[in-house]
């Protein structure tokens, strides 16, 4: 039985036994993302609170749809720190979406089960100016307190990890709708209205970088920006769409909050991830499963880099995993490097793949 400090409950934890923290001497992701190298690679998972864990499935099944788990602290940050309970990752990532800052800018934004996000979509000028960056900051005050909650719970030695959706990527959602295959919709919107393209993407950065920020100032020790549909940029925007607001962020929480990280994670943009990381001033830089191994100790040259095992891996687990994983290891622990995964844990993926992916990491140290 365990005492939940965020419920006042004593509740069974046969699903999540009791971990051991050892005293904080060090915190190994935070080092990792200052250029250091220690006794063994930190690693965290990126979607590792999620529907492959029961206990999620049970707290989930408790809200009135995903946005109201996103928006009760309590819950949000329960959903946090289960897979601390499980894996002990060196790093805990905030239970929260990219999706949030739509929604809190005044879209019409919600989650259908087995289908994804959807959203109103921004089809117009009128649409745009119903916007507003500056409601930002009071409909997300939930998310902070989750912020708040989950790193008074945490040993010292796992950092807290805030993140937002890079300007490009929440605006794909914002304009087709929800998810997209060919990204039709927002490549339209931005050739034939390119000064309501760029009104958006301002709003996008003015509203994200005051939420990474609050996130800071609540507790956030590192941040991460996903531009998950970076790839779908032609060539000839890539500097519009992708780096400069990015690089705007980057300078805008860098102002505010210096000392804090920021990984940036472009999916997919192969040979342009060395300009990603020179031009957005980025601290370190997340490689998906398309970067080689060659092309990764290049970019490690620059700065730490975070990665980059393909998740079907640890769907399939096995030995195929462990030397998969032991091939990222090899090729990458000598320098500044934070283990995690190529994407997001699948939904499918047996929980006892992570516990034992886990395992194998941390074995990497022992008797360092």
């Amino acid at each position: 039985m365990r005492w939940n400090n965020l419920t006042g409950i004593v509740t069974p934890v046969e699903h999540q036994p009791e971990r051991q923290f050892s005293p904080a001497v060090s915190n190994l992701f935070l080092d990792a993302l200052s250029g250091q190298t220690g006794p063994r690679p930190p690693f965290w998972f990126m979607r590792q609170a999620g529907r492959y864990l029961p206990e999620y499935r049970e707290i989930r099944a408790q809200a009135d749809g995903f946005l109201d788990l996103c928006y009760t602290p309590e819950r949000a940050a329960r959903v946090t720190l289960q897979p601390i309970d499980r894996f002990r990752p060196d790093a805990a990532i905030l239970f929260s979406d990219i999706l949030v800052i739509p929604d809190a800018m005044g879209q019409e934004v919600g989650f259908s089960e087995g289908f994804g996000p959807v959203l109103t979509p921004v089809t117009s000028q009128a649409d745009l100016e119903r916007l507003d960056p500056a409601r930002t900051l009071d409909h997300l005050a939930p998310v902070f307190e989750t912020v708040r909650l989950v790193r008074a719970e945490l040993p010292d030695d796992v950092a807290l990890l805030g993140f937002a959706g890079a300007p490009w990527t929440v605006a794909t959602y914002m304009i087709e709708g929800g998810s997209s295959r060919d990204f039709n919709q927002v490549k339209g919107w931005v050739i034939s209205e390119p000064s309501a393209a760029a009104a958006m993407l301002g709003m996008l950065v003015e509203a994200t970088t005051e939420y990474l920020v609050a996130q800071v100032e609540a507790g956030a020790q590192a941040l991460q920006l996903f531009d998950t549909w970076a790839s779908a940029v032609p060539a000839s925007s890539f500097e519009t769409l992708v780096i400069s607001p990015t690089r705007q962020i980057v300078d805008g929480v860098k102002a505010r909050t210096p000392d804090v990280p920021i990984i940036g994670f472009a999916r997919g943009i192969g040979p342009r991830l060395a300009d990603y990381v020179r031009e957005t001033g980025i601290d370190a830089v997340g490689l998906d499963s398309a970067i080689t191994f060659d092309q990764a100790r290049e970019l490690q040259d620059i700065c730490p880099v975070q990665g980059n095992l393909d998740p079907a891996y640890l769907l399939a687990g096995g030995p195929p995993m462990e030397a998969a994983a032991n091939q990222v290891l090899d090729q990458l622990a000598d320098g500044p490097f934070v283990f995690n995964l190529a994407h997001g844990i699948h939904k499918d993926t047996p929980f006892a793949h992570v516990e034992a992916l886990a395992e194998q990491i941390r074995d990497r140290g022992a008797g360092a």
